[in-house]
C-alpha cells in the first residue's frame, strides 16, 4: 500500500516526535517562561509508537526521523530505533540538540541509526547561551566531534537564522563546514516560536545566505530529489563540506512535500502549519483495529494541505509551537 494525497503527492516520510520535553529553551522555539509538559500518560508509550510505526511502514513510509522536544531525554530511544530497524525502515534519522550526544553515538549506531541532524545556532559560546538559554556549547561540540569520528559522518548541522541574533555568522558557519567536513544547513526562521515574536523582518532569506557564501567561496549546486527540503551546494574549489538552504518562508517547497508528522501525544499532522491535528492516541486506547487505523490515516492524508499559506493574507500560526509538534 502507498499513501497519496488529493493532489497526487506520495507520502513517504514520517517525522515522529517521541517527547515534548527538551533541555534547551531556544528563542525561536520555546518560551523563556515555565511551561507545563503533558502528563506521562498523555504521551504515547513506546509500544504505541511501535504499533503505529509498523502500520506506517505497511502504508509505504520509507523514511522516519525521530525528533522531540529533545529525543535523547526520553529513556528508551535506542530500543525504539532498533524496533524501526527490525521493521525494515529504509532510512532512520534523528534530530537532536547534541547536548547528550557524545556518549550516545555508539549505542545509536548499534540501534540502527542511519543519519543525524544536530542543531547549532551559533559558533560563539556566549551567543549560543543567549539563543539556547543554556551553557552547553562545549558538550554540543563534543557531540559533533563524536559523530564526525563515526560511521554517521558527515553530520548535518542545522542553524536557524534570526536577524539580530546570528545572521552575522553565515560566513563563519560556511568556514566551519569547510574545516570540519560537515553539511551546514541554514533554515529560515518560521512562525512557530512560543513567545510569538516572529515577524517577517526577522527572517534571513536563503537567497541572501547563498549570495554571501557564494561571494566568499563559489558554490555549485548538487542535484536533489524533488521532495527534499534543502537546496544543496558544494564548494567549487573542492573543499570538504556542503551547504544546504531550507527556505520554507521565501521559497516554499510544498508542491513536492512527502512528509507527515506524529506528535508525542499521538496526533497526526499533515503539515507543520496545520490548523488541526488528528487523534490517533484515542483510537489506540479505545481498541481500534489496524484496519481502522489504516482507513483513518489514509483519509486524513488524502486531505493534506496543498501548502502552508505563510505568505497569504490572514495567515494564522498553528496553535502548537515547534517543541510540541516536533522538528
Amino acid at each position: 500500500m502507498t499513501l497519496h494525497d488529493k493532489i497526487g503527492r506520495q507520502i513517504t516520510d514520517l517525522r515522529i516526535s517521541v517527547t515534548d520535553r527538551c533541555n534547551f529553551r531556544c528563542v525561536y522555539c520555546r518560551s523563556a517562561d515555565p511551561e507545563n509538559y503533558r502528563e506521562h500518560d498523555q504521551i504515547l508509550s513506546w509500544g504505541e509508537f511501535e504499533r503505529l510505526a509498523r502500520i506506517f511502514v505497511d502504508l509505504g513510509i520509507q523514511k522516519m526521523r525521530i525528533t522531540g522536544g529533545e529525543p535523547l531525554v526520553r529513556a528508551g530511544a535506542e530500543a525504539f530505533l532498533s524496533k524501526l530497524n527490525e521493521l525494515g525502515v529504509a532510512d532512520i534519522s534523528m534530530t537532536t540538540n547534541g547536548h547528550l550526544l557524545a556518549q550516545r553515538v555508539p549505542s545509536l549506531i548499534a540501534a540502527g541509526l542511519h543519519r543525524i541532524n544536530i542543531s547549532l545556532d551559533s559558533l560563539d559560546p556566549i551567543k549560543f547561551e543567549k539563543i539556547t538559554r543554556t551553557r552547553t556549547y562545549e558538550s554540543v561540540m563534543r557531540g559533533i566531534d563524536a559523530v564526525q569520528s563515526s560511521p554517521l559522518a558527515p553530520a548535518k548541522i542545522n542553524a536557524v537564522l534570526v536577524r539580530g541574533f546570528n545572521e552575522d555568522e553565515v560566513e563563519a558557519f560556511a568556514a566551519f563546514a569547510r574545516d570540519r567536513g560537515v553539511i551546514m544547513r541554514f533554515i529560515e526562521f518560521m512562525p512557530l516560536d512560543a513567545d510569538r515574536h516572529w515577524t517577517r523582518d526577522l527572517v534571513v532569506p536563503a537567497a541572501e545566505v547563498h549570495q554571501r557564501i557564494h561571494t566568499r567561496w563559489p558554490l555549485m549546486q548538487i542535484p536533489h530529489e524533488r521532495s527534499e527540503t534543502a537546496r544543496k551546494y558544494r564548494f567549487a574549489d573542492g573543499a570538504p563540506g556542503e551547504i544546504g538552504l531550507i527556505a520554507p518562508v521565501t521559497q516554499p517547497f510544498c508542491g513536492h512535500c512527502s512528509r507527515i508528522r506524529l506528535t508525542a501525544d499521538g496526533k497526526l499532522r499533515t503539515c507543520l502549519f496545520s490548523k488541526d491535528d488528528h487523534d490517533l492516541r484515542a483510537m489506540l486506547r479505545e481498541g481500534a483495529s489496524d484496519e481502522d487505523l489504516v482507513t483513518y490515516i489514509s483519509s486524513i492524508v488524502m486531505e493534506k494541505e496543498e501548502g502552508h499559506r505563510i505568505n497569504e493574507p490572514g495567515f494564522v500560526p498553528p496553535s502548537r509551537t515547534m517543541v510540541f509538534i516536533g522538528g
